[in-house]
């Protein structure tokens, strides 16, 4: 008996490599809820080739050697949108996933519209191997600073994906693709959304690939590149996005005036942008800013917009007002230019002196913003209280 999802569109997809013992009963757990199912044999070793075999209604991609779940997922992902598939739900064949939730993405698909829905697992329960709760933990926070989404599961393999808007394109092949690809959907503005499954660890069935060293590695690697280009291209860009949309009236207020942190918090956030918008770390500001306001917790909105203090036609003052400053602390002997726009080698001459006056006037512009932000958005939170 065949309970119907009712979407033609929509298919299973199932990437194995010798999972002999549970391979069979997840096809057939599958093929009762629907017939769309592509099976993709990652170059299995063991008996997985007699098993497909014995079903006539599979459409089964074959690896000749083992490539990578990666490279296993994108393989069919093409099969299904070469098949006229819009939708695919990817469902691990080592026996942990159960059948009976593909109406749960099903339904979530129908009510919140096209996404990407991850299932989210119960890690806290009975027989949750402690490596697998601690790397989804991790990969919890990395997804978070790296997107901005708070997810609770971003490593289950239980998953729906909407194949005509996920990139198609990946740097990885392996375990850290399910990684790659749910970030870079992120940026390109896919929902990526939770939903809650059942999970079964059997020790006795279950067959792991992951190598905790190599694999662990090639995530870590990962994540430092996904970093690293969310910090100098997609936090920059989506804070720009929004300033436009919003205009900068409209940003001041919501995110400044009616934001709900303290003006504690929002002072300090002034003041973190002020400092490194000021201090030397050209061409690092932005990366540095954010990534000290999710240190210390603060607002990255408010940092970052802060930050822009050292926009092009403040540039030459800044400059300035550093040499001056630093000449109180160190003369490099050569005259301070006052005739024209400050250069290169203008700097170069007095790299100390402006390394000096540089943190002192970035310090000094820091604690003065955020005292006077402080002040002014306290007053402001004591007037609309009075009200």
């Amino acid at each position: 008996m065949e309970y119907e999802l009712n979407r033609p569109d929509l298919c299973v997809i199932i990437p194995t490599y010798n999972n002999q013992k549970t391979l069979g009963r997840v096809i057939d757990s599958v093929l009762f809820y629907t017939s769309n199912v592509i099976v993709v044999n990652d170059g299995a070793t063991d008996s997985t080739a007699d098993i497909l075999s014995s079903y006539d209604n599979l459409t089964i991609v074959t690896h000749l050697k083992n490539s990578g779940k990666g490279t296993a997922l994108r393989n069919g992902f093409a099969k299904a949108r070469e098949l006229g598939f819009g939708y695919a739900i990817t469902i691990d064949s080592d026996g942990q996933h159960f059948a009976s939730d593909l109406p749960v993405f099903v339904n979530a698909l129908e009510e919140q519209g096209d996404g990407i829905y991850i299932g989210s697992r119960n890690m806290t329960q009975e027989g949750v191997p402690k490596k697998s709760s601690f790397g989804n933990k991790f990969s919890n926070f990395w997804f978070w600073f790296e997107t901005g989404i708070r997810l609770e599961d971003t490593q289950s393999g239980y998953r729906l994906y909407p194949l005509n808007r996920i990139p198609k394109k990946s740097f990885t092949r392996k375990f850290e693709y399910e990684i790659e690809v749910i970030v870079r959907s992120a940026w390109k503005g896919i929902p990526v959304t939770n939903v809650p499954i059942q999970v079964k660890y059997d020790p006795d069935e279950r067959v792991s690939h992951f190598r905790p060293f190599k694999d662990f590695t090639r995530i870590s690697i990962l994540n430092t590149v996904l970093v690293t280009i969310s910090l100098f291209w997609i936090h920059p860009r989506n804070f720009i996005r929004r300033l436009k949309k919003k205009g900068i009236r409209r940003f001041f207020l919501e995110n400044v005036i009616h934001n709900e942190d303290s003006p504690r918090k929002k002072a300090l956030s002034i003041a973190l942008g002020v400092f490194i918008g000021i201090s030397p770390f050209w061409g690092f500001q932005t990366a540095l800013v954010i990534l000290l306001a999710v240190v210390f917790k603060l607002n990255k909105a408010i940092a970052f917009a802060f930050s822009n203090v050292s926009i092009p036609p403040m540039i030459p003052f800044i400059i300035i007002g550093s040499l001056q400053i630093g000449s109180l602390f160190y003369d490099s002997g050569a005259p301070i230019f006052f005739d024209h726009t400050p250069s290169m080698e203008d700097i170069g001459n007095h790299f100390v002196q402006y390394l000096i006056g540089s943190f002192t006037l970035a310090a000094l512009c820091a604690v003065f913003s955020g005292l006077l932000g402080y002040a002014l958005l306290s007053a402001f939170r004591k007037r609309v209280q009075a009200v």
